[in-house]
């Protein structure tokens, strides 16, 4: 009988298309880079974009619902095929599915020329097309346990279609959509990222490093999700509530300690995993930051805050995971070199500026750092890693 590594090792199409990591990583980096590259010219009024949307909003829509659900969507092409045992998505599907993507970000880009509605029908057709094929991986797989990850995509789906209504009818935005997409991605990371962190952190540690492991998940590890989850909620819909600071600081005291039982202290000596851990760090930091914002509004700018999850744990979070995705599926050695540890210091770099300049010291020389510290992390990763996706597999 053949095995499923064999039947996709016999994958005869381009290489690109063997694997959903492969155009989403490599699409929505270049994307990401980008985005930020043009971001401070079109901030300061010397570039402007065919977008109906204004500079920041279309700043914080293509960050959200451009870059981060391709890295979502790789993600998930290629971890639920491992959760479920069938195929991955490939070939004219996959392709379909990556079209659908670029489609949304030229509709958006244009939407002043082919007009708002168009474009968010083009955009939207993407995350529901993802939910569809998950639904359908899921389900067919009777992996049930993880339909979790579908309500993450669906709340991606919802949040976007917030952010166009909001766009299109308010005057000033109320700021629902983009609560609801980046509540969405910390909700994942604290799912997800809560599982292969330590678990990833658990085999590297008992090969050749004895001594203290990272706690297995019990019902800590739910109290902190859920608490983490109410928080998030109630931030989504009252963002300067007193009730939201106080579940903020509750639910970032508990992601700290969550952070604290997987032993990251001992993976100095392999940067793929001690990112994983700064990453992570980055959650509980946005709870606490965002507490503070309520509280003492005079001390920090409550928009910057927020970058402690967008910068920080959503950008880190996913380079991490794309550099080490892209080498392990691709037969190079889990081993950071050199450049990928510089891709790690410049995600780092990018979220510790964008932080400090919520309290405004510095803020116009630190945001420039960050934007050229954000461009440079994403950059490298295309430079370093986008050989990888178009070739096949050197163990193969």
């Amino acid at each position: 009988m053949v095995t499923t590594a064999e039947q996709i090792r016999r994958y005869a199409g381009p290489a690109i298309l063997s694997y959903g990591f492969r155009p989403f990583f490599l699409l929505g980096a270049v994307w990401a880079a980008l985005v930020v590259a043009i971001w401070l010219p079109m901030l300061t009024g010397s570039f402007d974009l065919p977008t109906a949307f204004a500079p920041l909003e279309w700043h914080v829509h293509e960050l959200l619902y451009g870059y981060a659900p391709a890295i979502v969507a790789g993600f998930l092409l290629t971890a639920v095929p491992n959760w479920t045992g069938r195929l991955p998505v490939t070939g004219t599907p996959l392709l379909l599915l990556v079209l659908i993507w670029t489609c949304g970000r030229i509709a958006i880009l244009f939407s002043s020329h082919i007009g708002t509605i168009i474009a968010t029908i083009v955009d939207l057709l993407f995350l529901a097309s993802l939910s569809v094929v998950i639904a359908r991986e899921v389900l067919a797989g009777r992996n049930l346990g993880n339909l979790k990850v579908l309500v993450v995509v669906s709340l991606l789906f919802v949040g976007n279609a917030v952010f166009h209504w909001e766009a299109m009818s308010i005057q000033v935005s109320s700021g629902y959509g983009t609560r609801i997409g980046i509540g969405a991605m910390i909700l994942l990371i604290m799912l997800i990222g809560g599982r292969i962190v330590p678990s990833f952190t658990r085999n590297w540690l008992a090969r050749a490093h004895p001594g203290r492991l990272p706690i297995p998940a019990n019902r800590f590890d739910a109290v902190a999700i859920t608490v983490g989850a109410v928080a998030i909620a109630c931030w989504t819909a009252l963002p300067q509530a007193a009730l939201t600071a106080a579940l903020a600081i509750a639910a970032g005291s508990l992601h700290a300690a969550r952070l604290g039982r997987w032993a990251g202290y001992r993976t100095a000596a392999e940067p793929l995993i001690l990112v994983l851990h700064a990453a992570y760090a980055f959650v509980p930091i946005g709870f606490l930051l965002l507490a503070l914002a309520i509280a003492v509004p005079s001390l920090v700018v409550a928009s910057g805050t927020l970058h402690a999850w967008t910068v920080g744990a959503i950008g880190t979070m996913t380079l991490a995971v794309m550099t080490r995705a892209s080498l392990g599926h691709t037969g190079q050695a889990l081993i950071a070199s050199p450049a990928t540890q510089l891709i790690y210091i410049a995600i780092i770099i990018a979220a510790v500026t964008r932080i400090v300049a919520a309290f405004d010291i510095w803020r116009e020389g630190l945001l420039t750092v960050s934007a050229v510290a954000w461009v440079a992390a994403f950059g490298g990763f295309v430079l370093s890693f986008g050989p990888l996706f178009i070739k096949r597999r050197t163990d193969s």
